[in-house]
C-alpha cells in the first residue's frame, strides 16, 4: 500500500514529480494523446494543444465542443457538436473527414490498423474505409460506444440491451450480443477473443466470443469510466474504485469464475487508467489529482503527481513508453514526463 498522508521520514513512496514538465492551457482538456513525442490535449471546447516539451501550438479544430477523441500515434480523429469529424497531426495539418448531413453530434470515434476509421451520430455508426467508401449501420438505439476488432473489419457497435458486430464489408447479417442495459465504452482484447463494455450501472459486462458466453464484472462501487489493456494482453485495467481493478485474461476462459487484481489502494476514487504499451505497468490518475505508476507484477508505486484537489481527466503514454502526459480538471496543471 502507498504511504500517503504520512510524514516524509515515514514514506517510501518513490516520487519522480522533478521530472514532470507543466504545460498550461487555456481551457479544461478531456483527453490527451500522442503524436509520436508530441503530446496532444484535446480541449473541451474547440481547441487542440499540440505539446513539445514546455512548447505548445494551440490549434482550433471544431467550431463548438469536442465531444470524443481517439488517436493511431499519427493523427487524433475527433467528432464535435458541430457535426464534424475532424483529424489533426503533428504538423498541425488538420482536415475534415465527414460532415453529418443532420448536423448531429458525433459522439464517438474508432479508428483501425489500416486506417479505417468508425464514428456515430445518434443511431446511426458509420465506417469508412482507407479507399473513402463509406457504409452506415443503423443501431436498435443510440451508440453508447465504438471498437474495431484488431483483426479484420470488424466493428463493435454498443448500445442498449447489447453490442451489435458488424463486418462492413460483407454482406452477412451484423451479429447480435445480449445483455439487459445500457451499453457504454467497448473494447476488444488484443487475442480478439473477448469482449468487454462498460455499463451506465457500476459494472462491466463481457463474452467470450467463441461462444457468446457471458461474464459478469461487478462489484464496482462508482461506473467505469475508462478501461485500457496490459501490453500483453493479460489484463484489462479498470477505474471505477479506490483501487485499480485488473481482471485477468490470460487463460481461455478469461475472468470467469476468478477474482480480479486490485492494485494501489487510496482514499480517493481511480477516475483514469493507461496501461504503458512495453512493460507490464500502468499509470492512474485519481479524484483527488493524485497521480501513480504501478508495475503489475508486485504492485511497487511511482509518486508521478501529489494530491491537488482537482480529478485527474486524461493520460496517455507515448508508442515507447517512455513519456506520460496527464491532464487534470482545473486545466491549470498538467504534465508531460519521462518514466525512465
Amino acid at each position: 500500500m502507498s504511504k500517503f498522508g504520512l510524514p516524509p521520514e515515514e514514506a517510501s513512496i518513490v516520487s519522480v514529480t522533478d521530472r514532470v514538465t507543466k504545460v498550461a492551457l487555456n481551457a479544461p482538456a478531456s483527453a490527451v494523446h500522442f503524436l509520436g513525442d508530441v503530446a496532444a490535449f484535446v480541449g473541451t471546447e474547440e481547441n487542440v494543444t499540440l505539446a513539445t516539451g514546455g512548447d505548445t501550438n494551440v490549434v482550433v479544430v471544431h467550431g463548438g465542443g469536442i465531444l470524443c477523441s481517439t488517436s493511431d500515434g499519427k493523427r487524433v480523429v475527433m467528432g464535435g457538436d458541430d457535426g464534424k469529424l475532424v483529424s489533426l497531426d503533428a504538423k498541425s495539418t488538420i482536415e475534415t473527414l465527414a460532415t453529418d448531413t443532420k448536423r448531429r453530434w458525433i459522439d464517438n470515434v474508432a479508428l483501425h490498423a489500416d486506417g479505417a476509421v468508425a464514428w456515430s451520430a445518434g443511431k446511426t455508426a458509420f465506417v469508412r474505409n482507407p479507399k473513402g467508401d463509406e457504409k452506415p449501420l443503423d443501431a436498435p438505439s443510440t451508440v453508447g460506444g465504438l471498437a474495431f476488432a484488431p483483426k479484420g473489419v470488424r466493428l463493435a457497435v454498443a448500445h442498449y440491451n447489447g453490442v451489435t458486430l458488424w463486418f462492413p464489408n460483407m454482406g452477412a447479417k451484423p451479429e447480435f450480443l445480449e445483455w439487459k442495459g445500457s451499453h457504454l465504452g467497448v473494447t476488444f482484447s488484443a487475442d480478439n477473443r473477448f469482449l468487454v463494455t462498460s455499463m451506465h450501472e457500476s459494472a462491466l459486462h463481457g463474452w467470450r466470443l467463441a461462444d457468446s458466453r457471458h461474464m459478469r464484472m461487478t462489484g464496482y462501487p462508482a461506473r467505469v469510466r475508462s478501461m485500457s489493456w496490459s501490453a500483453g494482453g493479460k489484463s484489462l485495467a479498470t477505474s471505477g474504485s479506490d483501487s485499480v481493478i485488473l481482471w485477468p485474461f490470460a487463460s481461455k476462459d478469461g475472468p470467469m469464475g476468478k477474482e480480479p487484481l486490485m492494485l494501489a489502494p487510496l482514499q480517493a476514487k481511480a477516475t483514469v487508467v493507461a496501461c504503458n504499451p512495453k512493460e507490464e505497468v500502468f499509470a492512474v490518475g485519481y479524484s483527488d489529482g493524485t497521480i501513480l505508476m504501478v508495475r503489475i507484477e508486485d504492485g511497487a508505486e511511482i509518486l508521478v503527481r501529489r494530491n491537488a484537489g482537482e480529478p485527474v481527466a486524461a493520460l496517455a503514454w507515448n508508442a515507447k513508453g517512455s513519456l506520460l502526459a496527464f491532464a487534470a480538471d482545473d486545466h491549470r496543471v498538467h504534465g508531460r514526463g519521462t518514466s525512465d
